[in-house]
């Protein structure tokens, strides 16, 4: 792949890198009251538009098969929604005794209350070949109503949503940040970023094996390729729905951006690891469809 095309299909995390560095250069242009207005723009128009985004994007129209996999649904949110954010709960118990930034450490825990992506996950399970079945956010459940009116637009022309919900997120990050380095009493020190950084990573590895070994068990019923669809989507959070959802809950507090930054990283992280993975994962899911179905076959009858 070259560096072009690299770069192109990267632009999302290196948009990312760029708005928190022109942030940093000047502030005042997204602080609040400043030329952008967010308090406006952004805490009302643009947190409504990746919501809206987001429910169009989803295909109702699907809804039916997947519904069907109840089983993978239910271990999906559970250990999404409930194993997830209490086990980084319990961790981090033993981190607060530590000098990592306290702000940090409620970042981590509001990325453990974070729901499933729609997106990498997807993209990820789909590259294996494992089952993709859709997550469902309650949250946009009132903008199914929408799309079924506009379906048949939508189907013709194929709007960019995943392009246009990410340009709408950079421009939450951006100003996020500007409120940061406009506030001299935020410091963020180095040590405890590269700590967060090995602690993300950690976490993601762990719970990938977790759930790895929760879907193979014998007594499990899930197939290989749903072993894979759980991998990815019980242990992927969600940046597009994630910072609007703490521009919501956080408003107004100095140290959002602070609580902001452990999703900020994990996502590229999550992006990369699975990447990583995607060649591993789908020679087992292959060699382990192999075996199962040549155990599945009947045995030729011994002639006496």
């Amino acid at each position: 792949m070259g560096l072009l095309e690299r770069l192109r299909k990267e632009w999302f995390i290196l948009g990312i890198v760029l708005v928190i560095a022109v942030a940093r250069l000047e502030p005042a242009v997204g602080v609040k009251g400043g030329p952008l207005k967010p308090e406006v723009t952004i805490t009302y128009i643009a947190v409504s538009a990746i919501f809206f985004n987001s429910g169009l994007s989803l295909k109702t129209e699907e809804l039916t098969s997947a519904l069907m996999h109840v089983k993978l649904h239910l271990f999906v949110q559970i250990f999404t929604l409930v194993f997830f954010p209490t086990a980084i709960w319990l961790f981090l118990q033993l981190l607060s005794i530590t000098p990592i930034n306290e702000w940090l450490l409620k970042g981590l825990q509001t990325v453990g209350c974070m729901p499933p992506p729609v997106s990498s996950a997807v993209i990820l399970t789909k590259a294996v070949g494992g089952n993709e079945g859709i997550v469902i956010t309650p949250l946009l459940l009132l903008l199914f109503i929408v799309r079924r009116y506009i379906k048949d637009w939508l189907e013709r022309k194929k709007p960019p949503f995943g392009a246009i919900s990410s340009c709408v997120l950079l421009m939450i990050i951006y100003t996020t940040f500007c409120d940061t380095f406009a506030n001299p009493n935020i410091d963020l020190d180095k040590f405890s970023l590269i700590i967060i950084v090995f602690i993300i990573f950690s976490v993601q590895m762990s719970f990938m094996f977790l759930t790895f070994l929760f879907s193979t068990r014998n007594n499990s019923s899930f197939t290989p390729a749903d072993t894979v669809a759980i991998i990815f989507c019980s242990t992927h959070k969600s940046l597009t729905l994630g910072i609007p959802m703490l521009k919501i809950v956080f408003a107004g507090y100095e140290y959002l951006s602070l609580i902001s930054v452990p999703l900020l990283i994990y996502h590229p992280a999550q992006i990369l690891l699975g990447s990583l993975l995607v060649p591993t994962i789908k020679s087992w899911m292959v060699s382990r469809q192999k075996a199962l179905k040549l155990t599945r076959q009947p045995k030729a009858p011994v002639k006496v």
